[in-house]
């Protein structure tokens, strides 16, 4: 069993942990907020050195969801900060599945090799914290149940950061039936918290934190000012095929830690989370081209690009991205369940629409 910390105020250090982070940006206090990492403290505090019997047993742990802007990722991350663990891991959902998925296929054969991810994970981790937490896929959906249930068993602490309460996370009808089980299990198991109401901090960040650039402009030959603007010299390799997860990329060219792509091979043939992550071991900025209106696009491609933005943004890798709409008018209010989510970020990049009028009018 992974070390606890002595019986000591954990609650309160989580409290002064999120003052400190509050402190360090500049933040007054926000009520919401205030409320769910209160909310937190007292679970962790009772999770650590509460009693262990089935009549009074802590909850597994905390779900937090609610609308996007209310603050969810900075709660997050001030009660990870706080926590009075070294066995702790803060990961992004998509990078879990991925790590997960990879280490079944190494025990393959063995017998619930689902189990013995689960008791390798609880070895290195007492708490994890998953953030964005949701599933559009059925092997996700299938994989994530189970996985849950022996995270709960082998005593993983575990908070989750979500858009959804717990019955909206699988929204879709052909399989909602497959993961009703993981539901009722975060009901039943976890502390469920709706934060809502407060600030919108999002709006903070998106004042004084830029990822990369956004240019909205019609198709056109883009070659010279993405050369310009990524930048990419003479010297960078042009219409280079990589092997990723066993099938070609094409990237449009690449130069060190740079590389431009388009939509179309990003988003309209069959990519996965896992080859937007290989995108991210390689690379530290991206120029993504071509990138359509999306209200005309199957949910297939929707989903790669909101699955594609989750990923570069949490990894911190720099994006530029060219669109022939801005981010309020890429996909139309209501057209894809998380988009509200993804149009919040792309409005995190630096708008360079003025420069490329400044270009089209030479």
């Amino acid at each position: 069993m992974i070390g606890e910390p002595a019986a000591q105020a954990v609650a309160a250090q989580v409290r002064q942990g999120f003052q400190a982070s509050l402190a360090a940006r500049g933040y007054s206090p926000d009520l919401a907020q205030q409320s769910a990492i209160e909310h937190l403290a007292r679970w962790l505090d009772a999770w650590l050195h509460g009693r262990r019997g089935w009549l009074r047993a802590p909850k597994a742990g905390v779900y937090l969801w609610g609308g996007v802007g209310r603050g969810k990722s900075f709660v997050m991350d001030a009660f990870f900060a706080a926590a009075p663990l070294e066995a702790k891991r803060r990961v992004h959902f998509h990078a879990f599945l991925h790590e997960v998925q990879l280490r079944l296929k190494q025990i393959s054969g063995q017998r619930d090799p689902l189990e013995i991810v689960a008791r390798e994970i609880a070895e290195r981790t007492r708490l994890l914290c998953f953030d964005e937490f949701h599933v559009h896929d059925i092997g996700d959906a299938m994989l994530l149940g189970r996985l849950l249930k022996h995270l709960v068993e082998q005593g993983v602490g575990l908070v989750a950061t979500s858009n959804y309460p717990p019955g909206g996370l699988c929204p879709n009808p052909l399989y909602r039936d497959r993961f009703k089980p993981a539901i009722e299990l975060i009901e039943r198991r976890f502390d469920v918290y709706n934060l809502e109401g407060g600030e919108d901090y999002r709006l903070r960040v998106e004042s004084d934190y830029v990822w990369g650039e956004y240019a909205p402009m019609p198709h056109g030959d883009l070659a010279e000012w993405i050369a310009t603007q990524l930048p990419l010299s003479v010297a960078a390799e042009r219409e280079v095929i990589v092997e990723v997860n066993h099938r070609p990329l094409r990237l449009r060219a690449r130069e060190g830690a740079q590389a431009w792509l388009d939509f179309d091979e990003l988003c309209r043939l069959p990519r996965s989370c896992a080859d937007f992550l290989w995108l991210t071991r390689q690379f530290e900025r991206l120029a993504l081209t071509g990138v359509t209106a999306l209200d005309g696009e199957g949910i297939d491609v929707q989903q790669r690009f909101l699955n594609l933005i989750d990923i570069l943004y949490d990894s911190g890798v720099a994006l530029l991205l060219v669109a022939e709409a801005s981010p309020e008018h890429l996909l139309s209010v209501g057209g894809h369940v998380d988009f509200a989510r993804t149009r919040s970020r792309l409005r995190q990049l630096r708008s360079l629409e003025g420069v490329l009028f400044d270009r089209m009018s030479d």
